[in-house]
C-alpha cells in the first residue's frame, strides 16, 4: 500500500507542480491520468525516491520516501518515460545488467530475466541487439525488467508514450501480467480504461477524483455527448451537452455530432484540454 499526506512540490523556478496531495494507493493497477504538466511524473518520481517533496509525507508499503529511501529502493521498481535500451545490448543482457544492479546473484538474475522475458513472449529476440528491436517491443523489454525484479510495487511513466497502436496493445498485455502493484501514469483515456483496477485524475497539481472506471462515469450513466452549438460546455472553439440516450435521435440530421461518454467527459465537464 503506499499513503501520501499533503504531498507539495515547488520546484526553484516557482512552479508548483503538486499542491497538497493526498491519497492511498491499493488497488492492482491505478492509473494516474491527466494531461502534460498536471503533476503526473513529479509524484511518481517523489514516489519513487528520485525527488524529495517540498512538505508533505509519502509512505510506501510502511517506508517513508524521505526517511528511508533504501528500504523503498527494495521493494520497488521504477521505469521511467525516457527510458532507453542501449543499441547493442540484448534484452536478455538488458534484465540481466538491471537485476544485477539491484544486488541479485547471477545465477538467479539469469533465472529470473528468462522467466521474464518468456512470460512477455520475448524469447524469439531476447539476443537481438536493442537497436533491431520494435518500439514496441522495446517497452516490452523495460516491462520485462521490472517483472523480472520481483519488486512488490512497479512505476511505470508514460509506458506508451508516442508508440503505434500495435505496439501499444502489445504493452498494455505485457502490463496485464504483472502480478506486483502497478502505478502507471498516462494521459490516454482508453489505456486507464483498459488497464485500472482505479483511476486518479491529477490537473493542475491536485487530485480531482478518483474511483473505478464505473465510479467515475456513474454521473453520466445514460447518457450521450452531443457536440454543436448551443451546448451547456465549452472547450475551445466546441460546446458538448449530455442528453438521455433515448432523446438522442432528435439530434440525428441536425449539425452535431453525438459520441458515448468516455473517461475525457470527466475532463470536458471540468474545462480541462484533453490530450490528442
Amino acid at each position: 500500500m503506499i499513503e501520501i499526506r499533503g504531498i507539495r512540490k515547488t520546484y526553484p523556478d516557482g512552479t508548483e507542480a503538486l499542491r497538497g496531495v493526498s491519497h492511498r494507493f491499493s488497488e492492482h493497477v491505478t492509473c494516474i491520468l491527466g494531461r502534460n504538466g498536471a503533476g503526473k511524473t513529479t509524484l511518481i518520481r517523489i514516489l519513487s525516491t528520485q525527488l524529495l517533496p517540498t512538505s508533505g509525507a509519502a509512505v510506501v508499503n510502511g517506508y517513508d520516501v524521505v526517511s528511508q529511501p533504501g528500504r523503498v529502493r527494495g521493494i520497488i521498481s521504477s521505469i521511467p518515460q525516457e527510458a532507453k535500451p542501449s543499441g547493442i545490448a540484448t534484452p536478455m543482457e538488458h534484465c540481466m545488467m538491471y537485476l544485477s544492479a539491484r544486488g541479485m546473484g547471477l545465477s538467479e538474475a539469469e533465472r529470473e530475466s528468462r522467466r521474464a522475458l518468456k512470460a512477455l513472449d520475448l524469447t524469439e529476440v531476447m539476443d537481438k541487439p536493442a537497436d533491431e528491436l520494435s518500439g514496441g517491443t522495446k517497452r516490452k523489454l523495460f516491462v520485462a525488467m521490472a517483472l523480472a525484479s520481483r519488486a512488490e510495487i512497479i512505476f511505470l511513466d508514460e509506458p506508451t508514450t508516442g508508440l503505434d497502436p500495435i505496439s501499444r496493445l502489445e504493452v498494455w498485455s505485457a502490463i496485464k501480467k504483472l502480478k506486483s502493484q502497478v502505478i502507471l501514469t498516462t494521459h490516454y483515456m482508453e489505456e486507464a480504461k483498459v488497464l485500472s483496477d482505479e483511476v486518479v485524475l491529477v490537473e493542475g497539481g491536485r487530485i480531482i477524483t478518483h474511483g473505478t472506471v464505473a465510479q467515475l462515469l456513474a454521473p453520466f450513466k445514460g447518457k450521450v455527448r452531443i457536440e454543436g452549438d448551443g451546448g451547456r460546455y465549452r472547450l475551445g472553439g466546441l460546446s458538448f451537452s449530455y442528453v438521455d440516450k433515448a432523446k438522442a435521435k432528435r439530434f440525428v440530421g441536425k449539425n452535431v455530432t453525438i459520441k458515448p461518454v468516455d473517461l475525457e467527459d470527466i475532463f470536458v465537464t471540468r474545462g480541462i484540454k484533453v490530450e490528442d
